[in-house]
């Protein structure tokens, strides 16, 4: 499994030879620094712990830095990656050159916020007539009995916080790779604001 830490510009398109349009996505995957290893002997499995963009010292405490090496930047975003491709040491930098030859991608992702909202959004409740006089229009409906026991069960499909959620998407297609600017292109959207921290890894299912 191969995979970095990266940020998500925003989105444009793409004509190919063809003339055809592709709605793609643009992620920036700077180089990520390889803070930690971690082995089956030490930890009982192995992964890789890399972190993105340098922190002030004024913003770091002593116990977030007691986990870095000597001499090494603390990192701001750090995220570990298990069973990773390659030999990698503590201290070495990793980029865009891993995803070479890849042309499938999962990435992960917080998803937007959209606050509170009703179960026609949220759940995609149909909802009921929109004509005058039905007085049943963007209602949920009965959630729960008159009687015993009294009260909803759980796992009940209600009105509530949408949205701000770790959300993946699987089988991306990479259309385009610019080592120069550091850009990976992938096809349709994916999920977050722009500029914020994405996990990119190799498609599993591919």
């Amino acid at each position: 499994m191969k995979g970095l830490i990266a940020k998500k510009i925003g989105m444009t398109q793409l004509f190919d030879e063809a003339g055809n349009l592709t709605p793609v996505t643009v992620i920036r995957v700077l180089p990520n620094l390889v803070v930690a290893r971690k082995t089956k002997d030490t930890s009982g499995y192995a992964a890789v712990v890399l972190g993105l963009e340098d922190l002030k010292p004024s913003r770091v405490s002593k116990p977030y830095a007691k986990q870095f090496a000597q001499g090494m930047t603390p990192q701001k975003v750090l995220k570990e990656f298990r069973d990773f491709e390659g030999e990698l040491s503590v201290g070495d930098t990793v980029g865009l050159e891993i995803f070479e030859g890849v042309r499938f991608l999962d990435v992960t992702a917080i998803s937007k916020g959209k606050g509170t909202q009703g179960v026609m959004k949220r759940w995609g409740f149909h909802g009921g007539r929109s004509t005058h006089g039905s007085k049943f229009h963007r209602e949920a409906g009965s959630t729960g009995q008159c009687t015993t026991p009294g009260h909803s069960f759980k796992n009940i499909k209600m009105p509530g916080r949408m949205g701000r959620e770790q959300v993946t998407v699987q089988n991306v297609r990479v259309v385009k790779v610019d080592p120069e600017l550091q850009v990976v292109m992938v096809r349709g959207s994916v999920p977050g604001n722009k500029n914020c921290t994405l996990i990119v890894k190799s498609a599993v299912k591919k």
